[in-house]
């Protein structure tokens, strides 16, 4: 019998009997089980428990018209940025700057993950959905930290090369009793809210020879599922695709760049972006790029969805198209019709991309003063390093400057073209600022109107870039970076040492001045998103283990709490039975954190929630275990040249420089056992590893390049200890 059934037959014995006594109280309890069944708890009585049937009627009532409801209060977080214009701004305040100093957390979940977790959580009701690495989808109840189911799309672990930047989702969507999450390996599943089983499954992927990924949260609009895909540097076309959410039919496709120009365009808007590349380059051939991994939004007024869109491919245009031109729709704003999937408009932040500066870092939709009237805007902190307002009615440009230090271009003139520099396109060696990590990446910014400020996870990673003069497509050469996994960038990294320094930092930005009012330096680049509140707010978690809370006008920092390993994703809040409560998924990772670390401790994926005048005991962090400098492995000196070059082609990007970095969530080589790099062959092919990500390198490396790169492994840690 339904939960509905039998919390209709309690009542009735609640109405007509009004018992005062203990002995009637407990002749209700057993007439009520024998009338209605043994399942219905006290708690389900009152409607708060998270039975099967109670999940699936909440979750039912999720579609876009309660989305738009639930953004003029924020009490449950129901989509990727918490709102159709993606603000990641609550409206709750029981938690604000005169309190948050009492903050303490209320649970700990175990995601049972190793790998970066990027996900925020969607909570309706005290209904938690939260993804980790390899997109392993988790329901919990928030009451109580408790799982309620988890489902593992079974994502092949051998396949963790094919994409750059680690084995991560960035989230899920939810609508009308269903949950959509994107599989690493390009499927996109329907699960069912309430039961965690598979409702459906479609395959995104065009072209199973390339390496396309999925790492992004899908959205859902008017019905339909939208989800990019990621792979530029691997040689393939990008695209966003729409599914109907009730059956998972296909509903329209829209490509980011043009295809072969011997066969018919898709579209007009293909036949114009076509006009933008130089068919000498063969871009068809490595695909072009441009793939839309990451950020949406969407205008229910203006029935646009928004998207951005990724690099080029290669990065260097001089080989991907050699005369020049924008390449279009590389680095975009797009603006489509979600109906049909038609381009309506775009703005080109990178014309002509040659450093891999995606436009796919998340946008917002917001409403702010321009030249003294309201305008209806896109702010926008891509890659490249400017702050964009951008009127999203038309795609014009309004206003552009640089957040952090720029040195491919000196600002953007009236038309919202970059002004450029000419050593940025040159054939020496060129420290990139920023570099392709970004001045900002994924990692969600937010947006505050009632402070009018947006708040930036900014950074530098330093990285000089040297152009190739010859590059062949999906070709592995020994000294190009990753091709040995298939990549294909038209770069040398690093070979001349690149003279910036890092950073990581925390911006408050005013988009109508266009200017920096605040700022946090951290340890490290790579820290988390953002969330801010009306509470006067922001939230963000830290490279180095931290989860804080500052002042949003002022920038004072008023609390934190150590999470252990270091924090990525974007926070979330919301309410249930009156509290308030901030949740964050932690869990090193990303390109960045596979190789480099800003803590000593580590720890599985976990979701902290906090609440005030929360006293649970934080999970035990253990310290990172790393063996000391790697040393007595036989190998000829003469080997460390060309081992060298074999190690950049296939293991740098993924364990850094031996015995320098200190290893992310993968392990640096300079610091494993011995006897792991003396049988290092043992490791490559056919190896332990594979289960967990690793690449099998049998018919990629020899056993001859293998003791090569024992050489380097080795000759390096030697010459790093000489050092010490």
């Amino acid at each position: 019998m339904k939960l509905t059934a039998r919390r209709y037959c309690s009542a009735q014995f609640v109405t007509h009997f009004k018992y005062k006594s203990d002995i009637a109280a407990f002749a209700i309890a057993i007439l009520a089980a024998i009338c209605c069944g043994t399942n219905a708890s006290a708690e389900e009585a009152s409607g708060k428990g998270l039975s099967p049937q109670r999940i699936q009627a909440v979750t039912s009532a999720i579609d876009g018209e309660a989305i738009i409801a639930n953004a003029k209060t924020t009490k449950d977080w129901l989509s990727y940025g918490l709102d159709y214009s993606e603000t990641r701004f609550s409206k709750l305040n029981e938690i604000n700057a005169g309190n948050v100093k009492n903050l303490g957390l209320k649970w700990t979940y175990n995601l049972e993950s190793v790998r970066g977790v990027e996900a925020t959580p969607l909570i309706v009701d005290g209904i938690m959905y939260v993804s980790a690495s390899w997109s392993v989808v988790h329901a919990i109840d928030v009451r109580t930290g408790k799982r309620i189911w988890t489902y593992d799309p079974e994502v092949p672990r051998a396949g963790g090369y094919k994409g750059c930047c680690d084995v991560v989702n960035r989230g899920v969507a939810l609508y009308k009793g269903k949950v959509f999450v994107g599989s690493y390996d390009g499927r996109l599943v329907a699960i069912d809210a309430a039961t965690g089983k598979k409702v459906w499954e479609k395959d995104t992927i065009i072209d199973h020879s390339h390496s396309y990924t999925v790492t992004g949260a899908p959205r859902v609009v008017k019905g339909k599922v939208l989800i990019g895909n990621g792979g530029a540097e691997f040689g393939v076309r990008g695209y966003i695709t729409a599914y109907d959410a009730q059956t998972g039919e296909q509903a329209w496709r829209w490509f980011c760049v043009p295809g072969d120009p011997s066969k018919p365009y898709e579209d007009a808007s293909m036949e114009a972006a076509a006009k933008t590349w130089d068919p000498a380059g063969k871009y068809w051939i490595n695909g072009g790029g441009g793939t839309p991994w990451d950020t949406m939004a969407y205008d229910p007024e203006l029935n646009l969805v928004y998207i951005g869109t990724g690099n080029g491919a290669p990065w260097n245009r001089k080989l991907r198209s050699p005369s020049g031109g924008d390449n279009l729709y590389l680095a975009s704003i797009v603006a489509l019709n979600p109906d049909t999937g038609q381009y309506v408009w775009h703005y080109q932040e990178t014309p002509g991309d040659n450093w891999d500066y995606t436009s796919t870092q998340p946008m917002i939709l917001a409403t702010i003063p321009v030249d003294g009237r309201p305008r209806k805007v896109i702010l926008h902190a891509p890659k490249n390093g400017f702050f964009f307002v951008i009127d999203r009615t038309n795609g014009k440009f309004l206003s552009a400057k640089n957040y952090v230090d720029v040195n491919w271009a000196t600002g953007y003139d009236a038309n919202g073209r970059p002004i450029e520099v000419s050593e940025a396109r040159g054939d020496k060696p060129f420290d990139a600022i920023p570099d392709p990590h970004g001045a900002s990446n994924w990692h969600p910014m937010s947006y505050n109107p009632i402070t009018g400020y947006a708040y930036i996870p900014a950074q530098h990673v330093p990285m000089n870039l040297t152009a190739q003069k010859e590059w062949t497509h999906n070709t592995s050469v020994p000294g190009n970076p990753m091709s040995g996994l298939g990549w294909n960038l038209g770069y040398d990294i690093n070979v001349t040492p690149p003279k910036a320094k890092p950073f990581g930092r925390l911006i408050a930005w005013d988009p109508v001045k266009q200017e920096q009012v605040w700022k946090q330096d951290y340890a490290s680049p790579w820290n988390g998103g953002t969330l801010t509140t009306a509470g006067n707010l922001v939230f963000q978690g830290t490279a180095d283990g931290r989860f804080v809370a500052y002042n949003a006008k002022t920038g004072e920092k008023l609390w934190e709490s150590s999470t252990g390993t270091g924090v990525v994703a974007g926070p979330a809040t919301y309410e249930v039975d009156g509290t308030q409560y901030v949740s964050v998924a932690v869990g090193w990772g990303g390109v960045y954190g596979e190789s480099a670390r800003a803590t000593d401790k580590e720890a599985p994926g976990t979701v902290f929630t906090f609440a005030i005048g929360g006293k649970a005991p934080l999970p035990e962090f253990k310290k990172y275990q790393s063996a000391g400098l790697v040393q007595g492995v036989k190998y000829d000196p003469a080997n460390v040249g060309p081992g060298t070059l074999l190690y950049v082609s296939h293991c740098a990007f993924c364990h850094g420089v031996p015995g320098v970095d200190k290893g992310g969530n993968i392990k640096n080589l300079g610091y494993v056992p011995a006897e792991e790099i003396a049988n290092l062959k043992d490791m490559v092919f056919k190896g332990p590893f594979t289960d967990q990500g690793m690449p099998d390198f049998t018919g990629k490396l020899s056993e001859d390049d293998v003791v090569k790169i024992q050489a380097f492994i080795q000759g390096t840690a030697d010459v790093v200890r000489s050092k010490k």
